[in-house]
């Protein structure tokens, strides 16, 4: 008996089979995003991780490690690719720096999350934190806080 009557009789369908459904992918939900405190890294930044730093450098690592994309670089441990960054930024801005580093540390901000697209791209988000919300149960309690 020949192959095919054989899965027309079934009531197969032609194709690959379906994906289980733990594999499947809904195109319209909401991407997984890492929320950054708008607040920014609360804690003293890390030892610089390279040779000697300049003031300059000292002073724009500083400032970098108080952002909210801080707080993912931390976790990341993407403290030494930050370091090239900010000696990188600092060569770049002296007088006489060659165009091809400005380049060069654009395309590090955009790895680093320093622009809005790179923060799209990284699937990290900038939220602020709400207060939390007491509960109430005792009505007294309520109207007194009330005042």
């Amino acid at each position: 008996m020949p192959l095919v009557p054989i899965i027309q009789e079934v009531g197969a369908m032609p194709g690959p089979t379906p994906k289980d459904p733990s594999q499947r992918r809904r195109r319209n939900a909401a991407p997984n995003l890492l929320h950054l405190p708008a607040a920014g890294r609360t804690s003293s930044a890390p030892d610089w991780p390279i040779a000697t730093s300049t003031k300059a450098e000292r002073d724009m690592w500083g400032e970098l490690w108080k952002i909210p994309q801080a707080v993912a670089w931390e976790e990341l441990g993407w403290t030494r690719s930050i370091a090239r960054y900010v000696r990188m930024t600092v060569e770049s801005e002296k007088r006489k720096a060659p165009v091809s580093l400005m380049s060069e540390v654009r395309q590090m901000e955009d790895r680093l999350g320093l622009t809005p697209m790179s923060l799209l791209r990284l699937r990290w988000k900038i939220v602020d934190e709400a207060p939390a919300i007491e509960s109430v149960t005792d009505l007294d309690a309520y109207r007194s806080a009330l005042g």
